[in-house]
């Protein structure tokens, strides 16, 4: 999870979010993701939570099948927020099959993101947001698969977050052993482009309920 941050974009305001890509220069980029991110949020949170866990389960199917065997893997996803989807049930299956779990913590504003090992059943404490993360003292790890919830995507499968920037500084610090990348959201969450600048990273692949969208 990540927290709206400053950033700085010489550009008039415009608020159209089905407006041009090729008019992109022309956006006050950061106003207008936020009232996407706002706009996409509340039509996630508006989905019965039945519906959410139908749609989560077939995410999860498809997780599994694109990760296939995996023993030996490190595989990090995260701790649901706002209605994102929960792949914990994903998590415990992997785990059982061989994987080794994790979950992100927030170290400080500005940097990256670390890797603490975590499996079902393993003492978590609140982290930022309130947030549950593992306790302090779990081992530090290196995913090679990564899972991330999008607030939004776009066909390139750029993702559009939280505002803060924490995934894509992880990435840029992991590279070059940059993990495998899976995206996952709803997919009334996708957008014709998320505008993406030098700092966005996209995604191997985005996991709807409905398919898989590779970049």
């Amino acid at each position: 999870m990540e927290e709206e941050e400053e950033r700085e974009f010489a550009s008039p305001p415009c608020s159209l979010a089905q407006v041009n890509p090729a008019y992109a220069g022309s956006l006050d980029l950061r106003a207008w993701r936020k009232a996407e991110r706002e706009r996409i949020i509340a039509a996630r949170m508006a989905l019965l939570a039945a519906d959410r866990a139908e749609r989560d389960a077939r995410i999860s199917e498809q997780l599994e099948s694109l990760i296939g065997d995996p023993s030996g893997l490190v595989v990090s996803a995260y701790w649901p927020f706002r209605a994102e989807q929960d792949l914990r049930p994903l998590l415990s299956r992997l785990a059982e099959r061989g994987a080794r779990t994790a979950l992100p913590v927030v170290v400080a504003k500005g940097q990256p993101l670390e890797f603490r090992a975590w499996k079902s059943g393993d003492p978590v404490e609140r982290g930022v947001w309130n947030i549950p993360v593992p306790a302090a003292g779990a081992e530090l790890v290196v995913p090679d698969i990564t899972i991330a919830p999008v607030v939004g995507f776009d066909p390139a499968c750029f993702r559009l977050g939280y505002g803060g920037g924490f995934f894509d500084r992880t990435l840029a610090a992991l590279l070059p052993h940059k993990p495998r990348l899976f995206g996952v959201g709803y997919a009334l969450q996708a957008i014709p482009t998320i505008h993406p600048q030098g700092y966005d990273i996209p995604m191997d692949a985005v996991v709807t309920e409905e398919g898989v969208q590779w970049r």
